[in-house]
């Protein structure tokens, strides 16, 4: 059903003359000069085909006609502000869905939101696998990891890394090449192909050969020794980012989120 163009201006303008009798007070509440306030209810008249307010010896007081629509106009006021408190409340959930590809999820971003989730134990995250680009709206997403050389169409913020390093199991050869979709130099040069960069470093990690991945997917597997660098991180145009469309990237729940997966 095509519904009737409502003048909102308008009507918060009459509701707040009414209750004080007054544009000057009205002006006064909405911030604005009486000569406005009595621009939009003469507007408002002129759009509704009626008088709302005359003036008297008195003061101003309401027609019948204004009088007979304020308290449905009334109700539809709180009606819109308990619908604002509806949209606003999800600001003040504790619950967060990322979506981000399943190799970094497994080796960087679970135990990241473990640490955050111990400073909070109301939080709750749910993960999603997204190894391609996802609908934030489909998806009803808070946040996103992606791969690539800025946040794209979104709001975004990179995650800092020293690029890309090779890596192999320590006292491993290291002539065979692990490949995996996407992998420096890509995957024809390769004698293993796996899945993704995760199992690149497993692979390596097993003693198959080297393998070219992002150092920060690698970076808990340098630290516990699985795996060791062979040369210097080296810099490149691609990196992790989180994103969101502005809306949620604005809320205060994903703010946080992402100032303390940045930290």
């Amino acid at each position: 059903m095509k519904r009737t163009h409502l003048p909102l201006n308008g009507l918060r303008v009459l509701d707040a003359a009414a209750r004080h009798l007054s544009f000057t007070r009205a002006a006064d509440e909405l911030a604005v000069t009486p000569a406005a306030v009595g621009q939009q209810v003469r507007a408002l008249e002129d759009t509704l085909g009626v008088v709302l307010f005359r003036r008297t010896t008195k003061g101003l007081e309401l027609t019948p006609e204004g009088e007979a629509g304020l308290a449905a106009l009334r109700d539809g006021f709180l009606q819109f502000e308990e619908a604002v408190r509806a949209m606003q409340a999800g600001q003040s959930s504790k619950s967060l869905t990322v979506a981000a590809p399943r190799d970094l999820t497994q080796k960087w971003l679970m135990p990241k939101l473990a640490e955050i989730a111990r400073t909070d134990r109301e939080l709750r995250f749910v993960l999603v696998a997204a190894d391609e680009a996802v609908e934030f709206t489909e998806a009803n997403l808070d946040l996103a990891i992606r791969w690539g050389e800025g946040p794209g169409v979104h709001e975004g913020e990179a995650l800092e890394s020293e690029g890309l390093v090779t890596v192999a199991a320590p006292g491993f050869g290291t002539d065979t090449v692990i490949g995996w979709p996407g992998c420096p130099g890509g995957e024809a040069q390769a004698l293993v192909q796996v899945a993704d960069a995760g199992l690149a470093i497993d692979a390596a990690a097993a003693g198959l050969g080297r393998t070219t991945v992002p150092e920060l997917l690698a970076r808990a597997d340098l630290a516990a020794g699985r795996v060791v660098a062979l040369g210097e991180a080296q810099a490149g145009r691609e990196g992790y980012w989180l994103v969101a469309p502005l809306p949620q990237w604005r809320q205060k729940k994903v703010r946080a989120l992402v100032e303390a997966l940045g930290a």
